[in-house]
C-alpha cells in the first residue's frame, strides 16, 4: 500500500496538484496502527491508505486540509481513551506527522506578448511551471522566455499535444480576439483549476455569447476570470502581470469565499 501512496504522490505532483502526507511517528499503547503507516490526503479530502479509522483518522484527514492549506507541516498527539478528545476507548497514545506535498503548479501562457514577458518571469519566481503557447516562433521562444517551456503552435494544435490536469492554470492574453477565443474554447474542456482571460467586459461578452452557441454553458463561463487579474488599477504590462499572478495565487492558497468575492474585476486590456 505504501508504494501505492507513493506513486500516486508522483502523479499528483506531475499534474501539478497537491496533497498531504499523514504518518504515524510514534504509538504507546494500544492503537488502531504502528508506527510507519501512511495515508494520503487530497485537496478534495479523498484519501489513500489508513491510519486506522475511526476517529482518530477522520481528525487527522480535516488537520492534514489544513495542514495544505497552509503549507506547514506540523505533529499531532491524540491521547485515545475516553478522557481524550476524540473519546476512543482503544487506551494508548499516538502521534502522527503531516506534511504537505506541494508541487509547481503548471502555468499556460497563451499569447507570447507583452504581458506574457513579465507574467512567465514572475510567475517562475513565484513556484509555477510555465509553458508558454504562440504560434509566432519569434514569440514563443527561448531567448524571450528564458525561464519557461515554450510551443510554437496553433492553439488547437497546442491542446491537443498538451495533457492539462486539474492543478493548471491557464491565462489567455493572445494578440487578437479570435485566439482569444480558440484559447478559452480549449481551455473550457480542460479541468484546469484557473481559467482567465484578458480582456474588455463587452469583448469578453462578445466571447462568451459565441461560445455559449457552440454548446458551452453559462454555469461553465462562469467559472472564468474575466476580466482577468485582481483589481488594482494596473496600467502597464508588469503591473496588469502583477494583477494576474495575484489573482492566480488567491486561488492556489484557496482563500476562500471572502477573497474570491473580491476577485470579480480586472486591470484594462493592454494590446499584445
Amino acid at each position: 500500500m505504501q508504494n501505492d501512496i507513493y506513486a500516486e504522490l508522483v502523479r499528483l505532483t506531475a499534474a501539478g496538484e497537491e496533497a498531504a502526507l499523514v504518518t504515524v511517528i510514534a504509538v504507546s499503547g494500544s492503537t488502531p496502527r504502528e508506527e510507519g503507516a501512511k495515508m494520503l490526503v487530497r485537496a478534495d479530502g479523498s484519501i489513500m491508505g489508513t491510519i486506522g479509522g475511526g476517529a482518530v483518522e477522520n481528525a487527522a484527514i480535516k488537520e492534514a486540509l489544513e495542514v495544505l492549506k497552509r503549507g506547514v507541516a506540523k505533529k499531532f498527539e491524540y491521547k485515545l481513551n475516553p478522557s481524550g478528545d476524540l473519546g476512543m476507548i482503544c487506551g494508548g497514545d499516538t502521534e502522527i506527522f503531516i506534511e504537505p506535498v506541494k508541487s509547481a503548479p503548471p502555468l499556460y501562457i497563451f499569447g507570447g506578448g507583452h504581458i506574457a514577458v513579465p507574467l512567465a518571469r514572475m510567475s517562475v519566481m513565484c513556484g509555477f511551471s510555465v509553458t508558454v503557447i504562440d504560434e509566432r516562433p519569434g514569440f514563443a521562444s527561448a531567448g524571450r522566455f528564458p525561464d519557461a517551456a515554450t510551443v510554437a503552435l496553433e492553439i488547437p494544435d497546442a491542446y491537443r499535444q498538451m495533457e492539462i490536469g486539474s492543478g493548471a492554470y491557464i491565462v489567455i492574453v493572445t494578440h487578437g480576439h479570435n485566439g482569444d477565443e480558440a484559447a478559452l474554447e480549449g481551455a473550457l474542456r480542460t479541468p484546469a483549476r484557473y481559467i482567465g482571460m484578458i480582456g474588455s467586459k463587452s469583448k469578453n461578452a462578445a466571447v462568451y455569447a459565441r461560445l455559449e452557441a457552440k454548446g458551452f454553458s453559462r454555469e461553465q463561463l462562469a467559472h472564468v476570470h474575466s476580466p482577468i487579474g485582481l483589481n488594482i488599477k494596473a496600467q502597464t504590462p508588469e503591473e496588469i502581470a502583477v494583477s494576474i499572478l495575484a489573482e492566480m495565487i488567491a486561488v492556489r492558497r484557496a482563500a476562500g469565499t471572502a477573497a474570491a468575492s473580491h476577485i470579480c474585476e480586472s486591470a484594462p486590456s493592454v494590446g499584445n
